[in-house]
């Protein structure tokens, strides 16, 4: 059978994107970030790290770290819904500084 036009690049972009991504829980957690935080969190926090089940979030100031700690219980929950699995237990908030994390 012929194909009527090219794939998309983007469709292969996407499934080598999936077949080359680390099968860390860090990882896992940062593909579901965005979308379990919303936009305005994930643009002030960001998962840098992971152990044990507790994720390192580096936020970009005292007060989006204290706000995301009080937040943190809904966070776990909307992170492991994301997940599909309780992966997550709890959350760590750390400042960063202005122009962290991107």
């Amino acid at each position: 059978m012929r194909r009527i036009a090219p794939r998309p690049i983007a469709l292969a972009v996407a499934d080598l994107r999936e077949r080359i991504a680390p099968a860390t829980p860090l990882a896992a957690v940062q593909r579901a970030w965005p979308e379990a935080a919303g936009e305005t969190i994930a643009r002030e926090a960001e998962p840098v790290a992971e152990r044990g089940g507790v994720v390192t979030l580096a936020c970009r100031s005292a007060v989006w770290a204290q706000e995301l700690d009080l937040m943190g219980p809904e966070l776990v929950e909307r992170l492991n819904a994301a997940l599909q699995r309780p992966l997550v237990r709890a959350l760590r908030c750390t400042a960063t500084g202005a122009g962290a994390p991107r």
